[in-house]
C-alpha cells in the first residue's frame, strides 16, 4: 500500500460540502453588493439559501445513513432548513421582526447541530474545528439577531452576508480537506 494511496474518509461527500459553500458565497456577496435590497427580495434570496441547503443536507443524510451513525443530525439540520426555506417563500408579506426571528431560530438550531456533529466525529482527522467554528458562528448569529430584532434591514443583510460567506468558506475548507494527499481538485 502506497503512502500516498487515497484514504477513505467516514464520509464522500465532499461535492456538497463545495456546493453549499459556493452557493452561502454567491448569497453572501449578493447580499453586500446590493445593500438596498427590498425586504421581499431579502425574503427570496434567503428562502432559497435555505431550501437549497436543507435538501442538499437531507441528501447527504440518506447517502451517509449506513457509516456514520448520527446521520440523523444532519437530517434534522436539512428539514429546518427547508421548512425555514419554505416559510420564507409562502409568506413573503411577513414583516421584518418575524424574519429575524425565522432566521434566528433557524441558525441557532443548526448551529447547535453543527457543533455537536463535530464533537461526535472520530478525531482521527483533525478536521473537526471548521465545522465547530461554523456551528458557533450560526449561533453567534441568531442571539444577535434576538437580542437586536428591532434592527435595520440593511444591518440584517449585512449579518446575514457575512454569516454566509464565511461558512461557505468553511464548507470548501472541509472539502479540501477530505481529499487525500496527491489526489487530483474536487
Amino acid at each position: 500500500m502506497s503512502v500516498f494511496a487515497p484514504v477513505q474518509t467516514p464520509r464522500q461527500y465532499r461535492w456538497s460540502m463545495v456546493i453549499r459553500g459556493v452557493v452561502g458565497i454567491i448569497f453572501g456577496i449578493l447580499a453586500l453588493v446590493w445593500p438596498g435590497f427590498t425586504y421581499l427580495i431579502l425574503v427570496y434570496l434567503f428562502g432559497a439559501y435555505a431550501l437549497i441547503d436543507g435538501i442538499i443536507a437531507i441528501v447527504v443524510s440518506f447517502q451517509e445513513r449506513q457509516v456514520y451513525k448520527r446521520w440523523w443530525a444532519v437530517l434534522i439540520e436539512g428539514i429546518i432548513g427547508v421548512i425555514a426555506g419554505l416559510v420564507t417563500f409562502f409568506w413573503p408579506a411577513i414583516t421584518a421582526f418575524v424574519l429575524i426571528y425565522v432566521i434566528a431560530v433557524w441558525a441557532v438550531i443548526m448551529g447547535i447541530f453543527e457543533i455537536v456533529e463535530a464533537f461526535a466525529l472520530p478525531h482521527a482527522f483533525g478536521w473537526e474545528w471548521a465545522l465547530a467554528l461554523g456551528g458557533v458562528l450560526s449561533v453567534i448569529l441568531g442571539i444577535l439577531l434576538f437580542l437586536r430584532p428591532i434592527a435595520g434591514i440593511l444591518a440584517l443583510v449585512w449579518f446575514i452576508a457575512i454569516y454566509a460567506i464565511i461558512w461557505g468558506i468553511l464548507l470548501i475548507i472541509r472539502a479540501f480537506q477530505y481529499r487525500a494527499p496527491g489526489a487530483l481538485p474536487i
